[in-house]
């Protein structure tokens, strides 16, 4: 998920979002200890959107406005 896809939506919308994507990486680690994950880079594509919310929400909650976005 992109950034800007991200900014578009509303703050509960983010933290549902963002619920979901944790419950999704605990699903892929305890594939990966099973030995059932084929796709590893998975994992690292969830990690990263989790990054990509908590950024943005962070920036919510900070007031800060990003560059062309004023």
């Amino acid at each position: 998920m992109k950034p800007a896809e991200i900014r578009a939506l509303s703050t509960e919308e983010i933290q549902a979002r963002l619920a979901d994507a944790r419950e999704e990486l605990m699903r892929l680690r305890f594939q990966q200890v099973t030995g059932q994950l084929t796709d590893t880079s998975r994992i690292r594509l969830v990690r990263r959107d989790i990054a990509r919310m908590l950024t943005i929400l962070r920036e919510r909650e900070l007031g800060i406005a990003r560059e062309g976005e004023e």
